[in-house]
């Protein structure tokens, strides 16, 4: 950690808070705070968790890389 404000000593967090307002939020218009809650859920565990691809994981989806490495601890 460097100083205070610094964008880069939580740089993971700041490009996951990038896509999720490219990508979710700056779409849609909420009516409610928890119906905002819930769409942010959805978008994080239906989503960008299991089902959206990284480029750290060669542009596979987690579930996808984590199939593959289990696969590959196996030696198939």
């Amino acid at each position: 950690m460097s100083r205070r404000g610094n964008c880069h000593d939580n740089a993971v967090a700041e490009s996951f808070f990038s896509s999720l307002k490219r990508e979710r939020i700056r779409r849609r218009t909420y009516k409610t705070r928890d119906e905002a809650r819930q769409d942010v859920f959805d978008y994080i565990e239906m989503f960008y968790n299991p089902v959206r691809k990284q480029v750290r994981n060669g542009m596979l989806s987690p579930a996808q890389f984590e199939r593959q490495q289990i696969l590959n601890a196996e030696g198939v």
